[in-house]
């Protein structure tokens, strides 16, 4: 009996076949033989595959149904590919994961990574079949591809690897992740990002790696992933959660994190499906033809896009039609359709007429393990930081005045977040702290009232021409939030190396971004996706520029290559996402009621599950609390198990412990401001938004500005 029903799947395209499949399918099993894939034991005796179930799954029909316009030797290599992931899958689950065999899992993957060779590299002989096939797959397909395709590629092929071992340490502790940090790990593990790979390879044109990682392709490749995974945890649900005792399922995320029936998760699970593919589109059709515009992409180059973006389309609804024909899945009455669940998540992503009442939100527990700590210059920098706007120009224009500038107390933020500064570098974070907070409330009262997204993205342009990076000549600032950065830009970057300078300036550009794209929102009255706003929620809090702070503290004792690392992406987002989570509960009122604002999380959370807000107030506590508990995790045995597993010397390790106590004292610190601040108090929202005379001043773009409608600031 099927553990659910299947719901109805939003499929928009058609699933077409490749007409080379049956010599795929021949090329695929004699491959998997000459590589000893079939009739391999397992260490419990029983063999991993034979030929009437690797016929059974019929990996060459997934790839004819995903790949449908390549040629047949195309076809035979990426078919083989797929031949080679899925046998180590599950090969690494007979070996490791029903045995619990972490060490040897560790092993086993080191010596695999030895088969994806640089230039001048060669690999070891082949001592097991996944080895084999790796090795002769490298061979095979790396000389037609470029060198910034092999590094993504590795990274990819890696990742899918190596992440098994989280998989493998969740089993061992009967532990099943969060939903935020089980989407971006499954991304990891999943194999989805890999798949995108071998689409460049398969319809024959690549990204052109100047734009590989703008947020536009970036989006592109992880909600194909995110559609991918979820679309095969709903059919893989039944053999891998009741069968297998696996626990990396986004059904199973949702069914206990939300303590609902099976059911109502697959049907949520699906619904994200949705939502993600519809990101997919919306990214399509408007990100990726501005971006090609403004790169200044070749012609032979966009149709190279257009072709990719053509292939993640493809594998969609090939992966689809392929998932109700395996015998691998659960698939009993798979039905696809375009119709009414599409048409009900686009409607929930419209936004309704802004500004409706809601009165006060109130406030759920929070989970906060660690003390505050403030530093002894706090009255002094109080006293400093409305100077230092007031020089800057941030008391002109409307968006602030000195009375509001004190009432924001962001020395006070600053002062719990760095709590170990002397003076010098507190008024420097005091003033980061403003510079930030008065451009968050800038972009949405000139651009987002007037849904301006045009002169929002020039403006954020225009910022970098302040942060040079060696001796380029910078205009004279022309408004209060270029005057800032260019005077912190100044005191900040200047004794930086030129590789942590252009580190530090990507963190500002991506935080700067994130502001015109809230307007970019608004201008599509679109409420985004969930998981894209959590992704870019990130950004829009600044915790880039902050976590780009912290690490300029760092200096080069801590290799830039470690943040890569699991442990130190997943520490990094789960205090970034609780403090950005606890601004949203905060200033839930301020927001919605007050600014006819969209970009917060609980009003996402309504949106997406169709639930009043007091519900989707305490799913996004839910989420805060459960990052918290993460952040916990990891701080205390994660972190020094990766030292040890690494070999990292007493210096490193010193440092990272350093960093993550700097992450507690920002966690501890922003509540306790959001707490202490008179910015989303009921008074100082009725003083600020109580109907005056207006006064406008011309902003730099001619834009007249109303100085009691302000803008949605630090939040």
């Amino acid at each position: 009996m099927q553990a659910f029903t299947l719901p109805e799947f939003y499929v928009p395209y058609p699933a077409r076949m490749n007409p080379h499949l049956e010599a795929a399918r021949a090329h695929s099993m004699a491959w998997a033989r000459e590589m000893g894939m079939l009739d391999s034991p397992s260490p419990s005796g029983d063999v991993v595959w034979t030929e009437q179930a690797l016929a059974k799954m019929d990996y060459a029909l997934l790839c004819a149904h995903t790949h449908p316009d390549c040629d047949g030797p195309s076809l035979d290599l990426v078919t083989d590919w797929y031949v080679w992931v899925f046998f180590f899958d599950d090969d690494f689950l007979a070996q490791f994961k029903y045995t619990r065999n972490t060490e040897g899992a560790k092993a086993y993957l080191d010596r695999l990574e030895l088969f994806m060779t640089g230039p001048g590299e060669s690999a070891p002989e082949p001592g097991n079949p996944a080895e084999a096939g790796l090795k002769n797959l490298w061979a095979r397909t790396i000389p037609s591809m470029s060198e910034a395709w092999r590094r993504r590629f590795v990274t990819s092929t890696h990742n899918l690897m190596v992440e098994s071992l989280w998989e493998l340490d969740n089993i061992d502790r009967g532990r099943i992740a969060n939903p935020i940090e089980y989407i971006q790990m499954r991304r990891r593990v999943g194999g989805a990002p890999w798949s995108a790979n071998l689409i460049e390879f398969a319809v024959g044109a690549e990204v052109p790696d100047r734009i590989a990682a703008t947020r536009p392709m970036e989006v592109l490749r992880d909600t194909f992933a995110d559609a991918v995974h979820l679309r095969n945890d709903l059919f893989s649900y039944q053999r891998e959660v009741r069968e297998e005792g696996e626990n990396s399922n986004a059904v199973l995320v949702f069914e206990k994190f939300l303590d609902c029936p099976t059911q109502e998760a697959a049907e949520l699970t699906n619904d994200l499906l949705t939502s993600r593919l519809q990101q997919f589109e919306n990214t399509a059709l408007v990100e990726v033809p501005a971006l090609l515009a403004e790169r200044d992409v070749s012609l032979p180059e966009q149709i190279g896009v257009g072709l990719y973006v053509k292939g993640l389309q493809d594998w969609q609804s090939g992966g689809h039609e392929w998932h109700t024909r395996s015998s691998r899945y659960m698939n009993e009455d798979a039905a696809s359709g375009a119709g009414g669940l599409g048409l009900v998540q686009r409607v929930r992503q419209q936004a309704p007429p802004p500004f409706a009442k809601t009165g006060r939100l109130p406030l759920p527990e929070f989970r906060m393990p660690y003390p505050v700590r403030t530093s002894p210059h706090l009255a002094a920098a109080r006293e400093y930081a409305p100077g230092w706007a007031r020089e800057m120009g941030m008391f002109e224009g409307g968006v602030w005045d000195e009375r509001r500038c004190r009432g924001i107390d962001l020395a006070h933020c600053a002062a719990m977040i760095d709590p170990a500064a002397d003076f010098a570098g507190l008024k420097l974070s005091t003033d980061w702290l403003t510079w930030g907070t008065y451009g968050d409330d800038y972009f949405p009262l000139l651009f987002g009232a007037k849904r301006d997204a045009v002169a929002a993205k020039l403006c954020s342009d225009r910022l970098s021409l302040f942060m040079p990076l060696a001796d380029e000549p910078v205009p004279k600032p022309s408004n209060p939030i270029e005057t800032g950065l260019a005077d912190l830009w100044g005191r900040t970057a200047g004794p930086l190396s030129p590789h942590a300078r252009a580190e530090f300036r990507r963190a500002i550009e991506s935080m700067t971004a994130s502001w015109a794209w809230e307007v970019g929102n608004q201008a599509q009255n679109r409420v985004p996706d969930p998981v894209d706003y959590v992704e870019m929620r990130r950004r829009t809090f600044g915790s880039d520029l902050t976590k780009s702070l912290a690490l300029l503290q760092l200096g080069d004792v801590v290799p830039a290559e470690l943040f890569r690392n699991r442990v130190l992406f997943e520490l990094d987002t789960a205090a970034q996402d609780y403090a950005a989570f606890s601004n949203d509960l905060f200033s839930y009122q301020k927001e919605i009621e007050y600014e006819g604002e969209v970009h917060n999380l609980v009003y996402v959370v309504e949106r997406f599950l169709d639930v009043g807000r007091i519900e989707a107030r305490d799913i996004a506590a839910r989420l805060m609390n459960a990052r918290m508990a993460q952040f916990e995790q990891l701080a205390d045995e994660d972190l020094p198990r990766m030292c040890d597993d690494l070999g990292l010397g007493d210096d490193v390790r010193a440092e990272l412990t350093r960093y993550a106590d700097h992450l507690k004292d920002w966690m501890a610190g922003i509540l306790e401001w959001h707490r202490k601040c008179v910015r989303y108090t009921p008074e100082e929202l009725a003083r600020l938004h109580t109907p005056e005379p207006p006064v406008f001043s011309l902003a730099p773009s001619g834009i007249g500005m109303s100085a009691w409608r302000i803008g949605s600031g630090a939040r």
